[in-house]
């Protein structure tokens, strides 16, 4: 039996559960509505499109917001890596700040950029800058000292050792910081949005929380977790797989 269809099987047996239990009324529709009702919220959130608009908003901020990081990032990464002063400095500051979850940066970026559009990018940003970064700084420090010699006998040096030698052979690092990057500013996004003012999966989120809308509340859950299943699953792991062959890892 494959994995998907395992996988396929435990879905489909733990929705029928979950329906069951329902129907038998073991708990509260209020506390946890049945996955048919869940269904219904949901069909007709992309019927009046309300999630429609919803995703698009949530996916442009997440990906303004997850460019910048990983810009800012892999910028820092080399920075640290190459020089020690940054990397006993910055780099140290680096794995405090990572440890710090995004929602705690939500009251510091509203009062630097409002309730706004802006503020949620910012802490997008954040949330994928610190890991993008220190992975970065992992991989150039762990290229093979082979690769390097290698490189100096053949006359290589500098600026054109790092783009030749250092850097590509530093892309699997980069590529698995590309994928965390993507994780943490995907909860970050949610986080920043369960406070913003527009459209997007983390408002309406907030939205049917206070209005006891719970079956649109599982709904957006799933949702949130089936996108971040499918871009991890097959596109960064897929990625990841075809680097880590071709680099021989």
């Amino acid at each position: 039996m494959t994995p998907a269809v395992k996988r396929i099987i435990f879905i489909l047996l733990f929705f029928g559960l979950w329906q069951l239990g329902s129907v038998l009324e073991l708990w509260s529709e209020l506390i946890l509505p049945a996955p048919s009702s869940v269904f219904v919220a949901l069909y007709q959130g992309f019927i009046d499109l309300t999630l429609v608009y919803d995703l698009i908003a949530s996916f442009k901020r997440l990906f303004i917001g997850l460019f910048i990081a990983l810009v800012i990032g892999t910028s820092i990464g080399v920075l640290i890596a190459k020089s020690k002063t940054a990397d006993d400095t910055i780099g140290s500051m680096l794995l405090a700040l990572q440890s710090v979850p995004s929602i705690v940066w939500l009251p510091l970026a509203i009062m630097w950029f409002g309730l706004n559009e802006k503020a949620v990018i910012f802490v997008v940003i954040l949330g994928g800058t610190f890991v993008m970064a220190l992975n970065i700084r992992s991989g150039i420090k762990n290229v093979s000292p082979l690769y390097i010699r290698a490189a100096k006998t053949m006359g290589s040096s500098g600026l054109d050792m790092f783009i030749r030698v250092i850097f590509p052979a530093s892309i699997p690092y980069a590529v698995t910081g590309a994928r965390l990057a993507w994780a943490f500013s995907w909860r970050a996004l949610m986080a920043g949005e369960l406070l913003s003012t527009g459209p997007g999966l983390g408002y309406t989120l907030q939205y049917a929380s206070d209005f006891g809308n719970m079956s649109l509340v599982i709904g957006i859950i799933i949702i949130i977790g089936i996108i971040g299943y499918i871009v991890d699953q097959l596109i960064f792991q897929r990625i990841e797989k075809s680097v880590e062959k071709r680099w021989g890892l």
